[in-house]
């Protein structure tokens, strides 16, 4: 595959950003982590999946509050990055350039994953206290605004309560945060039922752009989410997924979380794309099919 011969100024660990002057343009590549790891093996046509989705949520929730998107037309790039349109095309988007909130707005509607297992040992999760009974994918009565930390590459985030969101962002920026976090989450949740997916939990990532509270970054992907299909949901036990939950599960079997992850089998690495590919398919309506060939 054909990559950007110029140097991002940006290096995240599934996206490049580069500064266009008054915009930013950010490349999802087909790169997958876990684990705060970045794995050795790429997933084919993850990073168009990201971005087509993500655009699609933009698109649908543009009403209710304003994101970083300008374009995902590669005609409408800087000149100088018009002989990269192959490799672009369909995995890129032109930004508005943002004064990003260090904060993980995370929102769980069910119980899985760091949450679960805070639970188990003292009934909250980030300090909210929870009813008693929840088991493995139970729903929570009420979805919940969970932040975390955002930390650097190599880096774990931490989750921290809401008080602690306040003393570092202030707390007007923290109600602005957990206000729209639960209102994307539970307009996207209502949608995702009618196409058969629930969305057990899902990341947000907001900044000021002239002043104005934004959504940004990605949006509702198999990368930020745990999605999992409604047809035969049943608490008690790890759900199957549509998201690289595929990937970790595979990764905590075969590693023992000491130095670098292992190679993926073709399998899995071919699984987790069929997972990615379906996930599109069922939350935007459309068959995948890619704008540029890998």
């Amino acid at each position: 595959m054909a990559t950007i011969e110029l140097r991002p100024d940006s290096h995240g660990k599934v996206r490049d950003i580069y500064d266009c002057g008054d915009s930013l343009l950010m490349v999802a590549s087909d790169r997958v982590s876990a684990f705060d790891f970045i794995l050795p093996d790429e997933i084919p046509y993850k990073g168009e999946i990201l971005t087509r989705i993500s655009a699609f949520w933009f698109n649908k929730f543009a009403d209710l509050i304003p994101n970083h998107i300008i374009s995902t037309d590669v005609a409408d790039y800087p000149a100088e990055y018009q002989q990269y349109a192959d490799y672009l095309t369909g995995r890129s988007m032109l930004v508005k350039k943002a004064t990003t909130i260090p904060i993980e707005a995370i929102v769980r509607g069910y119980l899985t994953g760091s949450g679960k297992k805070t639970y188990d040992q003292n009934g909250t999760v980030c300090g909210i206290k929870l009813p008693d009974g929840l088991v493995e994918a139970s729903k929570i009565p009420e979805a919940i605004f969970t932040p975390s930390t955002k930390a650097a590459l190599g880096d774990h985030d931490e989750n921290i309560s809401y008080e602690r969101c306040a003393e570092i962002v202030g707390e007007e920026t923290a109600q602005l945060l957990r206000d729209n976090s639960l209102k994307i989450y539970n307009a996207a949740a209502e949608y995702a039922a009618t196409r058969g997916i629930i969305i057990a939990d899902t990341k947000f990532e907001f900044g000021f752009i002239d002043g104005k509270f934004s959504l940004i970054d990605e949006c509702l992907t198999p990368d930020s989410s745990r999605f999992w299909p409604a047809e035969g949901y049943v608490p008690g036990h790890v759900q199957p997924s549509y998201d690289k939950q595929f990937v970790r599960d595979w990764l905590k079997a075969n590693w023992d979380m000491q130095g670098q992850p292992p190679h993926l089998p073709q399998e899995i690495i071919e699984g987790t794309s069929k997972r990615y590919q379906e996930a599109f398919q069922i939350i935007t309506g459309e068959e995948f099919k890619p704008m540029k060939e890998s």
